[in-house]
């Protein structure tokens, strides 16, 4: 398979939809898969028509396995270097900073890189009876890209998940606040998953950029240096067209026609 078959994406109505297509390797992160996403997401920032993100998986039970151990093995074997070295971006730091709300739509278990994936989105939708967890201490490798589980999960738990590297049900993730929604079926948690985004889509996207910047910012500056940048982030919010644009469909009883300026 290509990078392009391995990685797809598709666009449709304002939300993109980013596919990884590794069922046989339970849609681990081989090298093609974490270079694909990187450009995936180089892509989606570079359109202005995407709005929200909708990021799933082929079907086989498991959302993604994390790396691909087998894959990281022959790389070893036949060059003497470590995988992560013909990855681009290693930690898929630049997943966080897509301008436009990413949405994880669990199609199966999450573990390792999958959980990564899971956390660097920004609404989570789980499926009922699988579980997740942030396996690498099992494996003798790292999880540098776990740091803000910090503030998203009580730190016992936190500690727990990276020290054990036990998986955990979904439903606890769930009941922690950390997973939004559990569905029973993984048709449920692909309808969940679009109806989030087309509601996202639906409303300024100026507005709900700023909104995700400034709250992602706000988490490493703390809260008082956290205001002061969404109030910079928002500047361009209220001198645009849309702010206008809102209070006048809203007092004409029309829908909003969102520029995007």
């Amino acid at each position: 398979m290509t990078q392009q078959d391995v990685v797809t994406l598709g666009i449709c109505d304002h939300v993109a939809t980013v596919s990884i297509n590794r069922p046989e390797r339970r849609n681990a992160l081989s090298v093609a898969a974490a270079n694909g996403l990187f450009e995936t997401w180089e892509l989606i920032d570079a359109d202005p028509s995407v709005r929200a993100v909708v990021l799933t998986s082929a079907r086989c039970g498991t959302f993604c396995a994390g790396m691909d151990l087998k894959e990281a093995n022959e790389i070893k074997r036949d060059s003497n270097r470590d995988i992560l070295d013909l990855i681009q971006d290693p930690f898929h730091q630049r997943m966080r900073k897509v301008k436009a709300p990413i949405i994880a739509a669990m199609t199966g278990h999450f573990a390792a890189g999958g959980f990564m994936l899971m956390l660097n989105s920004d609404i989570r939708v789980g499926l009922a009876g699988t579980t997740g967890g942030v396996t690498e201490v099992k494996r003798g490798r790292g999880s540098p890209w776990a740091v803000p589980i910090l503030w998203q999960l009580p730190l016992p738990f936190a500690m727990e998940i990276l020290l054990t590297g036990e998986s955990h049900p979904v439903e606890r993730f769930h009941d922690l606040g950390f997973v939004n929604y559990v569905e029973d079926t993984a048709d449920g948690v692909m309808d969940r998953a679009y109806a989030l985004a087309r509601t996202i889509a639906s409303n300024a996207p100026l507005s709900v950029n700023a909104a995700k910047e400034a709250t992602v910012k706000a988490m490493s500056l703390g809260c008082e240096a956290g205001l002061r940048e969404a109030e910079r982030i928002y500047e361009t919010v209220y001198a645009s067209e849309d702010a206008q644009e809102g209070p006048r469909a809203f007092a004409e009883k029309r829908a909003p026609v969102w520029q995007g300026r």
